[in-house]
């Protein structure tokens, strides 16, 4: 019996100390695209606005890659410099919703009565319109610009953080160690912050990455209709418009953009599987 307890437990530290394969993909594509989107003049062979009329639209070769675009702008480098706007957004897209939200939450899902009920009618609300309408809402009043999309996923996206997070903190404060802390007379900030705050974080930072592959997505779309990064930034969204009307007779201009999307969602998405799933060993 305690060989088969010792061998249980041997097993269980040896599926912890296991790092997912997910996670190591995942992390790996995601630094690669990491140090492109902090040093990509490094990476890129010209500059994202080099001009060559003389390469119109050539297609992929030894000289160019990727091709160029319709003004002679090598795609490979401009694609390269959009790494630094596009992780820009999936960054400062979410961590302000992931921080809010996440504070919010918390604290309406311990206090519970009427804040949560009114959280829950704003919830209501804001879930009744599709997610993607609302930001383009937002932006269409404030303006087309990086800012004014931070802002309008900003006002939107918290809801959803804060929603997992009331969801999360009402499971825990029935817990022993929660109830002990009351019976203590920690304040109620103690006990969320300190106590409750560090074991409902590992599903919020799941979603954070999920959201930041859903932000990339989001921005590259509002920059596709004009409304998120503004010509003649390199931006994923902003190439692949800049191709729609030459699709025919320069596929390349659009399909490597497109690929640098997939790619870019695909590595958060692993990470956050990854992160997820060791986490589950972990326990």
């Amino acid at each position: 019996m305690t060989f088969a307890l010792s061998l249980r437990g041997q097993r269980r530290k040896t599926r912890a100390r296991r790092i997912p394969v997910s996670l190591i993909v995942g992390g790996a594509m995601l630094a690669i695209q990491l140090l492109l989107a902090v040093f990509p003049s490094v990476f890129a062979p010209y500059a994202p606005d080099s001009f060559d009329y003389n390469a119109l639209m050539q297609p992929p070769s030894l000289a160019h890659l990727f091709g160029t675009d319709n003004f002679g702008r090598d795609v490979l480098s401009r694609v390269i410099h959009a790494y630094s706007v596009d992780m820009q957004i999936a960054f400062f897209a979410t961590v302000l919703p992931f921080l809010f939200g996440t504070s919010i939450g918390a604290v309406i899902g311990y206090t519970g009565g009427l804040a949560e009920t009114i959280f829950g009618r704003l919830v209501d609300a804001i879930i009744t319109f599709p997610f993607l309408v609302l930001v383009i809402a937002i932006v269409a009043v404030l303006g087309p610009g990086l800012n004014n999309m931070y802002i309008a996923v900003g006002v939107v996206d918290w809801v959803f953080y804060a929603r997992l997070a009331v969801a999360e903190v009402k499971v825990q404060k029935r817990l022993d160690y929660a109830e002990a802390g009351r019976a203590m007379g920690y304040s109620p900030a103690r006990i969320v912050f300190r106590h409750l705050m560090p074991n409902i974080i590992t599903p919020l930072i799941v979603y954070w990455m999920t959201d930041m592959a859903l932000a990339i997505l989001l921005g590259s779309s509002l920059g596709y209709l004009g409304l998120g990064a503004q010509p003649p930034i390199a931006e994923w969204g902003v190439q692949i418009a800049d191709a729609k009307n030459f699709m025919g007779t320069a596929w390349w201009m659009s399909v490597f953009p497109g690929v640098a999307i997939v790619v870019a969602g695909l590595s958060f998405s692993l990470t956050g599987d990854g992160v997820a799933e060791k986490m589950r060993t972990r326990r």
